[in-house]
């Protein structure tokens, strides 16, 4: 490396394959790899939209070093991103000549040293569930013909700025200048200017502080003083929800005055420390499923769906199109300006109206870890008219306990910011219709539209049946309007088998929605046939139901307490791949490759047991005492199979045969009766 000059461009591979090999080593100080599979994947996603759109040099941001000697280079800013490329590299199967390593950290560094086989009993399990999960993003999102292309490019056109602390620099005093130094304007913050040069300044106040008041993503917009007065006195219903952005009166200039970032800090801390999910008093915040650069883009979306000119099928949610989206409209020269204020203004106003409904028609995650005593997803309104602060959105309990598994099924399967292509079909909704009987009507049939016309429909699914881009749009979304009638009805488990297979060969795979909306079902079947009933194991109504499962009444208390965990996002065979590569039993990898032997659960569960024998599983999982943290399991699927295997160890002619092919092939005939209605 040139060490005559402090700060470089570097092609990835340069960073990674230099002339001469050096260490990067990340200090004691840095906290651990901490990037999750939304982060990893949307790297790799923006790599390969660089790559199909033929950017000559696509940059992801700077890497700041400090020059130790001995080609060591400590990194003091950009470690996150350098070990996301490396573990993408390890994915790719590239060889690196330089090294990464972790200072005083032993677990970290032999997890780094063992990738991709991990023989390794301490692992560090950041780094492994990152490289599973750049692994997997690869798989999902990258066809196997396209993965040579992705390489060259990510290692010759993907670039990033190293700026390299020279050796005689006083870090103590570089750490004061990164601290003051100013921050460069979000993409957000660009689009605002954008917006507010086109308004009178009349209006701009306004604008600024609807815009302020929406950007919090965590709290419910009828708490923010600046726009309090949009709401009825109770600040439970948008007065001025069919109105316009002129109707709104104007805001006080004292009402812009923001509040102390100390102060937010100390009421998220108390927030965290308290983590009382039931109490009223704090559930003013919780934590978002949606950032505020991706939910623009969805407003965004929601106000250009009247323009004759506007192909919704061509609008792309996902941020780094923030700019080119907005500039569409604000570089259009066949546009007025009068024409752009007044759009202008409309997005301004279904800004305000989108955040109202967001925040109280649909769910939040409360702040804090999931439990398996309490669902930690909410659908609660922002209510002043009693002491509690927020509500139920619905007072029927019932129809409540519908809804808010529905929408945290679909928020779990699209928990990606370029994912959520539900949100805006629910909000796009919501703006003509906030009946809440229609509201549940509406999602109900969402999820079965899902599953038939696209999950079900093999031309709009890829190599490895993810849906191709614009699927969504295509299957929902006719002439300017939501189109849920379902056009492919008459499907049959041969069909299901076809696409996702039945053990006669490995499956290419199955996503996530599909799993998570069979959940759905056998929770919504409980809740529809046995919910609120009193009855004894032996009564025939629940015997039915347990028939109808195809396994032995395992208790209703796993369907009372079933939420769709954010953690489950495993995909674990029951019959492990260990077993088959051991070459035990009569089972092959096909045939434990398919829905039968399926089931999605918490990775930490996924992690600790894979290797595990169905009978381990099943007394380890199931383990009376408690001590197992039972979230790590929250799949019905998942427990019907368990079930079905304690019910053949009780079986006298299966010993050490609880769970084989004939097993997995029954199985799946009965979750493919239920998940097609049959």
């Amino acid at each position: 490396m040139d060490n005559d000059l402090t700060l470089k461009e570097l092609s990835i591979n340069d960073v990674f394959n230099c002339s001469e090999s050096i260490t990067y080593e990340i200090p004691i100080y840095q906290r651990n790899y901490a990037w999750e599979k939304d982060e990893i994947e949307a790297l790799v996603l923006d790599v390969w939209d660089a790559c199909v759109k033929n950017k000559g040099v696509y940059f992801i941001g700077t890497l700041v070093t400090y020059d130790k000697g001995d080609n060591t280079f400590e990194v003091i800013d950009g470690q996150q991103r350098l070990t996301t490329l490396f573990l993408i590299m390890r994915a790719l199967k590239q060889e690196m000549k330089n090294k990464l390593t972790y200072r005083a950290r032993k677990r970290s560094n032999e997890t780094i040293k063992t990738i991709p086989y991990f023989h390794h009993d301490n692992l560090d399990s950041g780094i492994k569930k990152g490289y599973d999960n750049a692994k997997n993003a690869i798989e999902e999102f990258i066809e196997e013909e396209n993965k040579k292309q992705f390489t060259i490019y990510l290692l010759n056109h993907v670039h990033i700025i190293h700026y390299r602390v020279p050796k005689d620099v006083d870090l103590n005093h570089y750490f004061e200048v990164m601290n003051s130094r100013g921050e460069q304007l979000e993409k957000h913050e660009i689009v605002k200017a954008k917006l507010m040069t086109i308004l009178d300044e009349s209006d701009k106040a306004k604008f600024a502080a609807i815009w302020e008041a929406c950007s919090e993503m965590n709290t419910y917009i009828q708490t923010k003083v600046s726009v309090k007065a949009y709401f009825e006195d109770n600040l439970k219903d948008f007065k001025h929800f069919g109105a316009s952005f002129d109707v709104l009166p104007d805001v006080k200039e004292s009402a812009l005055k923001p509040s102390k970032l100390v102060n937010l800090i100390h009421a998220t801390e108390n927030l965290v420390r308290k983590n009382e999910a039931n109490d009223d008093n704090n559930n003013n915040m919780f934590q978002p499923i949606i950032d505020f650069p991706n939910f623009l883009l969805i407003v965004l979306k929601i106000t250009r769906m009247g323009d004759s000119c506007f192909s919704p099928n061509d609008f792309i949610l996902d941020d780094k199109e923030l700019i080119n989206e907005f500039n569409n409209v604000l570089e259009d020269k066949s546009l007025t300006e009068e024409i752009k204020k007044s759009f202008t203004k409309r997005f301004c106003f279904n800004l305000l109206k989108a955040k109202y409904l967001l925040d109280n028609y649909v769910v939040h995650h409360t702040v804090g870890e999931d439990t398996y005593e309490h669902n930690p997803w909410q659908l609660r309104y922002w209510n002043k008219e009693e002491k509690a602060s927020t509500k139920n959105l619905s007072s029927n309990e019932k129809e409540q306990d519908k809804l808010v598994q529905l929408l945290s099924m679909f928020e779990v399967s699209f928990t990606a910011r370029q994912r959520k292509n539900y949100l805006f079909y629910i909000l796009f909704h919501l703006f003509g219709n906030r009946d809440l009987k229609e509201y549940h009507d509406f999602l109900t049939k969402m999820a079965m539209k899902y599953f038939c016309d696209i999950y079900m429909i093999k031309d709009r699914l890829n190599e490895i049946n993810t849906p191709r881009p614009r699927s969504f749009d295509q299957a929902i979304i006719k002439n300017g309007q939501i189109d849920l009638d379902v056009y492919n009805s008459n499907i049959t488990p041969s069909n299901f088998n076809m696409i996702y297979g039945d053990g006669n060969e490995k499956t290419k795979g199955i996503p996530l929605f599909v799993f998570n909306y069979l959940d759905y079902l056998l929770w919504h079947k409980y809740a529809t046939s046995l919910a609120g009933e009193e009855l004894k194991k032996d009564d025939e109504k629940r015997r039915v139901f347990f028939d109808e499962l195809g396994c032995s009444d395992f208790g209703l208390e796993v369907f009372k307490q079933f939420y769709f965990s954010r953690t489950r996002r495993s995909l674990e065979h029951y019959y492990p791949q260990a077993l088959v590569k051991k070459d035990i039993g009569d089972i092959n990898m096909d045939q434990i490759n398919c829905f039968g032997n399926f089931a999605m659960i918490g990775s930490d569960a996924n992690s600790s047991g894979s290797d595990w024998t169905p009978k381990v599983k099943l007394d380890h999982y199931l383990d009376s005492s408690k001590k197992i943290r039972q979230v790590g399991v929250a799949s019905l699927k998942f427990r019907i199979m368990m079930q079905m295997c304690h019910d053949n160890d009780e079986s006298n002619n299966r010993k050490d045969r609880e769970w084989i092919f004939d097993d997995i092939k029954k199985h799946q005939e009965v979750m493919l009766n239920i998940l097609l209605g049959q």
